[in-house]
């Protein structure tokens, strides 16, 4: 573990000089980061100018859908950081060869696949974020409790661990495709569902939507959960969606194990 800790500070350290020595390019993209945010707080600020509330009797009032919106940009910040940059280019590595160096390396190859890159420039809006839980949270009332801060943590790290596990998954159906340019474009629509709480997906098409988002293809669960935990008062019925993320958490890391190990064992080098 030790070990792993020290190489993984390795790569931190490496993407850093590397940004650092294109600063511009890192300038701009922190701030094309943030002028996108801002484009879509400004729209919600929109919103709560027409609507006391998001979804009637659902809680969502400004200060908890604000606290929501901020946790998704937390856990899409750690996401696009630490896991993202490394599965674009796996991709070209599979292509070009860059794979079987990784291969025969004494480290775990999936470790290595996925977290070799940090883009440092994806943490400017997890700091918006935080901003936003702080704000949220400074206006709610009740308060949160302390169960609710303990938990809310463990259910962020939750929501990473799904996500991570649908980026693996994607990553390595680029061994069986070849070429997978899709990635992007279907991790965009995968987690477009999960950035509106799950009370917008109601009714005869809503309704089964929800249920499949949140059993089948986990999504509903990455910021809903935490945020609903930490922003508005836990209920029974929010305790099964508790253990239903930490279950989902634990399947997706699983499930991305599997299929990771099965696409490798069907690649054959770039040569063959």
């Amino acid at each position: 573990m030790v070990r792993y800790l020290q190489i993984f500070g390795t790569f931190v350290v490496a993407s850093l000089v590397r940004d650092m020595t294109f600063r511009l390019n890192f300038i701009l993209e922190c701030v094309t980061s943030l002028g996108w945010m801002a484009m879509n707080l400004a729209f919600y600020l929109l919103v709560f100018s027409y609507t006391s509330e998001i979804g009637a009797g659902s809680g969502w009032t400004k200060p908890p859908f604000f606290v929501f919106l901020g946790t998704g940009l937390i856990i899409n910040a750690i996401v696009q950081a630490f896991f993202m940059p490394s599965a674009e280019e796996f991709a070209e590595m599979v292509r070009t060869g860059g794979l079987d160096t990784t291969l025969v390396k004494p480290v775990d190859a999936q470790f290595l696949l996925s977290m070799h890159r940090v883009k440092f420039s994806a943490f400017a809006n997890g700091l918006v974020g935080v901003a936003l839980v702080a704000w949220g949270v400074s206006k709610l009332d009740p308060a949160p409790t302390t169960a609710a801060w303990l938990l809310y943590p463990l259910l962020l790290a939750c929501g990473v661990a799904i996500l991570y596990g649908f980026i693996v998954m994607l990553a390595a159906a680029t061994i069986l495709m070849g070429r997978n340019q899709s990635l992007y474009d279907f991790w965009f629509y995968i987690t477009n569902f999960s950035r509106y709480p799950a009370e917008i997906y109601s009714g005869p098409w809503g309704g089964p939507l929800r249920m499949v988002c949140t059993f089948v293809l986990p999504i509903l669960l990455v910021v809903n959960v935490p945020a609903r935990t930490l922003a508005l008062p836990i209920r029974t019925g929010d305790v099964r969606l508790i253990l239903a993320a930490v279950v989902a958490a634990a399947v997706m890391l699983g499930l991305s194990r599997l299929t990771f190990q099965a696409a490798i064992n069907k690649y054959r080098s770039a040569s063959s």
